[in-house]
């Protein structure tokens, strides 16, 4: 009798012994199968391929502004607006007296106002937009300064304006006579009510995603 207790006990110890080891088994392969399908839906952190692209501009009364904003929204590019540390007021935007700020400057191609701020990890761009208000027919002093402040070596550089009237071409030959090392694309006149749609056209016959 005490035989076959002993038996009985160590038959039962197996089945338990058993049993444990399947359940074991069953637990790891869920979890095993878990951790595979959190994998393979976790998003990726890979970044797209293409061009890192920064807008740069300079704006006195908000109508360039608007339209980098749009260029940065139609290429997800980075904005960073170009400051002068003395920023101009409208007087010195005058255009009817000849001894305003911004009239002296234009006339003296060698100016190059101060400005405030840099722009951070300049280096990883590729593509830089730059866009400016027309002034005399020219580029503002400032993005002089501006283009003389960071290495564009091995960069695209593409200009925007704005204007109530003049075109970007005169302001744009300035720019490449004066940089010459630069690779510059077609630069484009936007006006300051600017459609996204527009943008988003001129965006696309660039073809620099």
């Amino acid at each position: 009798m005490k035989k076959l207790s002993q038996i009985l006990v160590l038959i039962f110890s197996s089945l338990m012994i058993f049993c444990f080891s399947a359940c074991a088994s069953e637990n790891s392969t869920d979890n095993t199968a878990q951790s595979t399908q959190q994998s393979s839906s976790a998003p990726s952190t890979t970044e797209k391929s293409g061009s890192k692209i920064l807008v740069a501009y300079f704006s006195c009364t908000g109508n360039t502004e608007n339209a980098a904003k749009q260029i940065a929204a139609a290429t997800g590019g980075d904005l960073y607006a170009i400051q002068p540390a003395q920023p101009y007021t409208a007087d010195d935007l005058n255009y009817n007296d000849d001894t305003t700020r911004a009239t002296t400057e234009q006339h003296d191609p060698n100016i190059r106002p101060a400005l405030s701020g840099t722009v951070d990890n300049f280096e990883q761009y590729n593509v830089i937009f730059v866009g400016y208000p027309i002034w005399w027919d020219q580029a503002p002093r400032v993005i002089n300064t501006f283009m003389e402040s960071y290495n564009f070596s091995g960069k695209t550089v593409i200009p925007f304006c704005t204007s109530g009237g003049s075109n970007i071409t005169n302001s744009v030959n300035q720019l490449k006579s004066t940089y010459s090392d630069i690779n510059w694309l077609d630069g484009k006149r936007l006006g300051g009510g600017v459609s996204a749609d527009e943008v988003a056209s001129w965006i696309d016959s660039l073809n620099i995603k």
